[in-house]
């Protein structure tokens, strides 16, 4: 599959080479620093407290293709990274209002990762962004494959407000309040149950299991996998301060899942962010 999807981003790159052979853009990298104080899939995040870091790379060139790699590392969890992203993807303007883009993302997790995502290893996501007068729309499909196999779609609408100048007139502060409604399925959510069994038993933590020695036989979940459900309402909140080359952001999301969470997911949650990107 990741083979198909290289080549249709080949495609589509040679098409849009021949739309834009007057074009002035250059090839651009950016290099993006992230704190978070906890770590969100889709809204969702485990009782267990997970801040990390993260430090990622974007190549981008002309045609709009591009490719990125980046690390996280949880900051209470185990030594090493937690894991490791490599990704390329291909963005498309069909006008001044509306855009789409398709992007691959591979992702690799050490076995004992606590993080909800690690039982899909990889990412097809295909969004597309259409801006009104007065907010932008974007609606996201992402097909998440690997141990398991989830599909998640998201509709997000945000509002760009420009605050004005700080310090002095070439840095300019602005604020993007979005909401986001997220609907998925759940399959990795067994995967992640069974890890955290065998994880408590390991440590001696835990209830035993009910056949000894087959840890994995207590996987308990509030609905089936295989249903698709409203699973978060996000609102998020980013302020960010930009100037030529550089931008710098604070962000705060709440995240509060659907009526049909699973117990181990905590229902209501709050993320802090801190985001600093610059690009040559």
């Amino acid at each position: 599959m990741r083979f198909i999807f290289l080549l249709v981003l080949i495609s589509m790159a040679s098409f849009k080479v021949q739309a834009q052979e007057d074009s002035v853009e250059k090839t651009t990298v950016t290099l993006a620093s992230l704190y978070s104080s906890n770590v969100s899939y889709y809204g969702q995040a485990t009782n267990e407290k997970l801040p990390y870091i993260l430090i990622n790379a974007t190549v981008r060139f002309p045609v709009g293709l591009y490719l990125s790699a980046g690390s996280y590392k949880l900051l209470n969890y185990g030594r090493g990274l937690s894991e490791t992203d490599l990704g390329a993807g291909f963005d498309y303007d069909f006008n001044e209002k509306f855009s789409t883009g398709i992007a691959y993302t591979r992702s690799f997790f050490p076995s004992n990762s606590p993080l909800l995502q690690a039982a899909n290893e990889n990412n097809v996501n295909f969004t597309a962004n259409y801006s009104w007068s007065w907010l932008k729309s974007s609606f996201s499909t992402d097909y998440a494959f690997g141990k398991q196999n989830d599909i998640f779609l998201s509709l997000t609408h945000s509002k760009e407000i420009n605050i004005g100048s700080l310090f002095n007139e070439k840095n300019a502060l602005s604020l993007a309040p979005a909401i986001e409604l997220v609907a998925g399925t759940r399959h990795f959510y067994e995967t992640y149950t069974t890890k955290k069994n065998n994880r408590d038993n390991a440590n001696g933590k835990g209830k035993s299991p009910v056949s000894p020695g087959n840890s994995s036989s207590t996987i308990t979940t509030t609905v089936p996998a295989d249903s698709f459900n409203l699973l978060s309402y996000n609102f998020k909140l980013p302020l960010s301060l930009s100037r030529a080359n550089y931008l710098a952001e604070i962000s705060y999301q709440l995240s509060i899942l659907g009526p049909k969470a699973e117990a181990e997911l905590k229902s209501q949650q709050s993320f802090f962010g801190l985001a600093f990107y610059y690009q040559f």
